[in-house]
């Protein structure tokens, strides 16, 4: 979202939108941003998504799971409990907005090996959401193959009236465009030591 692994690579630039007050939309989680996208009415989500009031569309992205496992394979041990506490948050959202559409935007697994090392647990609470509503997997450069026993079905893009979901966001100028991949992140160095977090909310990069 990026519900978003906390990497720091710097988001780019994307062009304006249209920013609006924060205004209650129905239906969505927590604090939020709305603003009109293309036409469309979609709203910044502090869970990390992104909600397409017109189409009923829950957007994530670059969930990344798995990353502490494939990290340890790498002998670098974290916390292994990344796929779990990801999983809960969607579900959150899940649970508040009903999206009738859920599309996860590419990177949701970090690496091909990640749906065969999930827990049974963490798999089938994966394979509930997949049921709840219309999944759509796109394409990542880390996962560009999801396994079909997860659910959902995987597309490269998805069109939703103006706006395009992808992956990779275009170079240059491309209006209704939706894409993941981009970490935003904020940077405090202070001292001689850095710390960098999420950016608050995390979403994809819109255009």
């Amino acid at each position: 979202m990026p519900l978003l692994s906390d990497s720091g690579r710097r988001k780019r630039a994307r062009g304006a939108v249209a920013a609006g007050h924060a205004t209650p939309l129905a239906g969505a989680p927590g604090a939020m941003i709305q603003f009109t996208l293309a036409g469309e009415t979609v709203a910044a989500l502090a869970g990390g998504g992104l909600f397409i009031e017109s189409a009923r569309t829950l957007v994530v992205s670059d969930l990344h799971l798995e990353k502490g496992s494939s990290f340890a394979l790498a002998g670098q041990l974290i916390p292994p409990y990344d796929t779990r506490a990801t999983l809960k948050r969607v579900a959150a959202m899940v649970d508040q907005l009903k999206p009738d559409t859920i599309v996860s935007l590419g990177d949701s697994f970090h690496d091909r090996g990640g749906p065969f090392r999930m827990a049974g647990e963490d798999r089938a609470s994966l394979r509930a959401l997949t049921e709840r509503a219309d999944w759509v997997w796109i394409e990542g450069n880390h996962d560009p193959d999801i396994p079909a026993a997860l659910g959902g079905r995987a597309v490269e893009t998805l069109a939703l009236g103006p706006l395009l979901l992808r992956h990779e966001p275009t170079e240059g100028p491309a209006r209704g465009e939706i894409a993941g991949h981009l970490h935003p992140c904020a940077r405090v160095a202070a001292r001689g030591a850095r710390c960098a977090r999420a950016a608050s909310p995390p979403t994809a990069s819109v255009s």
